[in-house]
């Protein structure tokens, strides 16, 4: 697989709509928006409550919406990009995890219900099971079932346990011999 090198750099716009967007969302910047609207209310009786008065305030109010909107929403496509990167590497990292499921986000809405209804299913059986955590992916999920069930009863009836799974091969129990210290060595 080849190495993903990342550039580390910024748009001047990203940066801007970071910084505007953590600076809003503070106490400090809507402790500033209330005392604004208080001052503008307080100036009501000082300019007659005229139509520009009005207007000051629902003009201010306006832009400052419009642009927010965009930076906000600059903000958010980064963090749910962010946050699908890390669910997909996760899922991929993931022994039993099915790939299938790495750029679900990009499916149309059926693919999705249908995807939805499958993991259902797999809930139902998990259910039958006695909890959801028995459940596994949309790939193996037939299978990994099985397999749950023979390592479940295994446990409670170590005869009925898979030959790999009863004891170590002798391969293994070799392997693990040869890492152990030796008495001589701790000495």
């Amino acid at each position: 697989m080849p190495l993903i090198k990342l550039s580390g750099h910024h748009s001047i716009f990203d940066r801007f709509a970071t910084l505007v967007t953590r600076l809003t969302g503070s106490p400090w910047a809507f402790s500033l928006a209330v005392l604004s609207v208080l001052v503008w209310a307080a100036s009501g009786p000082l300019f007659g409550f005229s139509e520009t008065w009005q207007l000051v305030i629902n003009t201010g109010t306006t832009i400052i919406t419009f642009l927010m909107v965009f930076l906000i929403q600059q903000s958010q496509n980064k963090d749910s990009l962010a946050i699908h990167v890390k669910l997909n590497e996760l899922i991929a990292a993931h022994e039993w995890a099915s790939n299938r499921v790495v750029a679900v986000e990009d499916l149309d809405e059926n693919d999705l219900a249908t995807l939805r209804s499958f993991y259902c299913h797999l809930a139902k059986l998990a259910e039958k099971e006695g909890g959801i955590k028995h459940t596994h992916s949309l790939d193996e999920a037939g299978s990994v079932h099985a397999r749950k069930k023979r390592v479940a009863k295994s446990r409670t009836d170590p005869a009925s346990a898979p030959r790999d799974q009863a004891k170590p091969s002798r391969k293994f129990r070799a392997k693990a011999a040869r890492q152990r210290p030796s008495k001589r060595e701790d000495a």
